[in-house]
């Protein structure tokens, strides 16, 4: 049996483990979070290192790219920076293929009901895939990475101003430490509402669950959601508060949409190559195994 390990600097709260059968085979795919302890989780890949299929980077990503140029994420770099064997992955691919055709998922689902066509997306440089899906359908856009990355609360309303931004601030980003880009182990579980009139001018609030969720307002009343890893906890947060449609880009495997890494990182493990796939190549996958988006409604 292949074995795909995603190791994230998150809450081991949201750990999973199951058996899924790809292509024939079966492959366990786990999620072990380190609730922000940075060298446990480099003592972890270390110590799996070639005893495993593939890896997934989880919590943070190791660079972005945005509009053809990679902005490398030094610190979350030096956490794999040891692994010598086994491949690894953080769920850019995916990014760039699963996530590039979510706007257009969604419009062939629920188009007619999403009006009208406003998405908040809470990083951009994050889901840049996203964000040309949006773009291509003519949602009008938000993008919230400076208030959702750094507490800014300035919207980026175009994606030549996103571009802007990430030639201007990816070079300083990819030097902070980590837990000042990216909320890690408790810090993810706590909700503080800000940026209120963002959600409430969005149709559809698109982006990394963690990030949707930590600011995220008392009443979402008829909204979509577009996101990836949630657990049957954020299912219910999102009931609550009155969500309309939750759409995951990756699938829900026992009652959980893993993240873009682990997913990936399973793709790399049954294709047995030894390294990461090319975007052709994961592409290439997804339409084999006829892998898309799921949707769920979650209230009338």
């Amino acid at each position: 049996m292949k074995r795909a390990v995603s190791i994230s600097l998150g809450s081991s709260t949201r750990d999973k483990k199951v058996v899924i059968s790809l292509l024939g085979e079966e492959i366990s795919i786990e999620r072990i979070g380190t609730d922000g302890d940075i060298e446990k989780a480099i003592q972890m890949y270390n110590d799996l290192d070639g005893k495993v299929d593939a890896f997934g980077v989880g919590g943070i990503d190791l660079g972005l790219t945005v509009a053809g140029r990679y902005y490398p994420l030094y610190g979350a770099q030096k956490l794999v920076a040891g692994v010598k064997h086994t491949p690894v992955v953080d769920g850019g691919g995916l990014k760039q293929t699963l996530e590039r055709g979510l706007a257009q998922f969604i419009e062939e689902q629920i188009g007619a009901e999403v009006q009208p066509k406003r998405v908040l997306i809470t990083a951009g440089v994050d889901r840049y895939g996203c964000s040309l899906s949006f773009a291509e359908a003519g949602y009008e856009l938000l993008f919230g990475d400076l208030g959702f990355g750094l507490g800014l609360p300035i919207a980026i309303r175009s994606l030549r101003g996103l571009h802007i931004l990430a030639r201007i601030l990816m070079p300083i980003v990819g030097r902070l430490p980590l837990d000042l880009i990216y909320p890690t182990g408790e810090k993810q579980e706590k909700i503080v509402p800000k940026f209120g009139s963002w959600y409430a001018w969005a149709t559809v609030i698109s982006g990394d669950c963690l990030y949707i969720k930590r600011h995220m307002p008392d009443r979402l009343d008829g909204k979509v959601i577009a996101t990836n890893t949630t657990t049957a906890d954020d299912v219910e947060a999102f009931r609550q508060r009155g969500v309309r449609y939750l759409i995951t880009s990756t699938p829900r495997l026992e009652g959980r949409s893993f993240g873009t890494n682990m997913m990936e990182a399973a793709l790399v493990a049954v294709a047995g190559k030894g390294r990461p796939l090319t975007t052709d190549e994961l592409q290439e996958m997804l339409d084999r195994l006829d892998i898309r988006p799921s949707i769920q409604q979650l209230n009338p």
